[in-house]
């Protein structure tokens, strides 16, 4: 089988786990106790008004009939309707995925220079001091909960130097009072990606663009410190795996400098395994940024699906949780599909 079939394998592969997760979706939001209407609006409602609103809902319908609606729309890109404000339930999520975006990509960026830096130099290091106390840190930050850290780091970099005068970084938000960046003109065509460090470049402001930098600083070193130590550990297994091999000994006995045996040998071989934790632990910055955003108040997905559940929103529940299971499937599928390109031992 070649690269292209396989390709097309993996892609149509992935369809049915697609629709057996979009099922069990539909079917455990149905199969809970209680009427999700009454749930949101409470027991002080006129009975009218519950058969209104479960009318605009297709909720009136048979749960097969439903179903089949649902999945329906699915296939549109509709995602339901809210609750809330009787909004399309894709519109809000498009609103807010840029920022969990932006955030999941800062904290991939830092949990990445961390992990794999932090493994790298274990490995050199192996079964000494350093070693022990890079994999310590790699096991704390790890098993450490992510709001737990968040909170440690907005008191040690933006509460208490404010309580002090010496203002360091904000601890909420993504930018500073004013309005958002709102991109540039290229060609006569305006852009605007929803990312506000991309916006601030495309439209030329520099401060705004260190002003959304510096609101980025804790919640990405946030997510991404969590996240590092299994970067730390799958990099150190692997570079003490390859630098035992013969090709690195030959390396070092042609009086190559450790450094060069290090990085260009040893962490160049170790790049694969790590490819595919980089994948799977996209689908875990994604759970984090929940906890993350709801912390730092950062306005992204995961605050969506907070105040949603909240609210006993369960069509914006649902709608959310799908679009993660989307993107999960597809950078699962991206991963895979590099893997294979990038590793010729890989048999299609």
């Amino acid at each position: 089988m070649g690269l292209k079939a396989y390709v097309a394998t993996r892609a149509i592969l992935t369809v049915p786990m697609l629709v057996i997760l979009t099922t069990i979706v539909f079917l455990i939001v149905r199969v809970l106790p209680g009427d999700p209407v009454l749930l949101h609006f409470g027991k002080q409602v006129n009975p009218q008004a519950v058969e209104q609103v479960r009318h605009i809902l297709g909720m009136d319908k048979p749960i097969h009939l439903q179903y089949l609606d649902y999945m329906a729309g699915l296939l549109r890109g509709n995602l339901g309707i809210a609750f809330s404000n009787y909004q399309p339930v894709s519109e809000q999520i498009f609103s807010a995925f840029p920022a969990t975006l932006e955030l999941t990509l800062y904290s991939i960026i830092v949990a990445v220079l961390v992990g794999v830096l932090l493994g790298a130099r274990a490995s050199s290091k192996y079964a000494s001091v350093g070693d022990t106390s890079i994999r310590a840190f790699g096991i704390v930050s790890y098993a450490i909960p992510v709001f737990f850290l968040g909170l440690i780091l907005q008191y040690l970099f933006a509460i208490y130097p404010n309580e002090l005068g010496h203002s360091l970084l904000p601890a909420t938000g993504r930018i500073s009072a004013g309005d958002a960046p709102q991109g540039g003109e290229f060609f006569g065509v305006h852009l605007q990606t929803g990312l506000y460090t991309v916006d601030a470049l495309l439209g030329g402001s520099l401060s705004q663009f260190l002003d959304a930098a510096r609101h980025l600083v804790l919640p990405s070193l946030t997510l991404g410190i969590a996240l590092s130590g299994v970067f730390i550990r799958i990099t150190r297994s692997n570079m003490v795996d390859v630098l035992g091999q013969d090709f690195v000994t030959a390396a070092r006995g042609r009086g190559l400098k450790e450094r060069t045996v290090l990085y260009s040998y040893g962490l160049r071989n170790a790049l694969l395994p790590i490819l595919t934790v980089l994948g799977l632990q996209f689908a875990a910055l994604l759970g984090g940024a929940i906890l993350t955003e709801t912390t730092f108040a950062w306005g992204g997905l995961g605050t969506y699906l907070y105040r949603s559940i909240e609210g006993y929103d369960y069509t914006a529940i649902q709608g959310a949780v799908i679009f993660f299971g989307l993107l999960v499937a597809l950078v699962s599928l991206v991963i895979d599909v590099l893997y294979a390109y990038l590793d010729p031992r890989i048999k299609y």
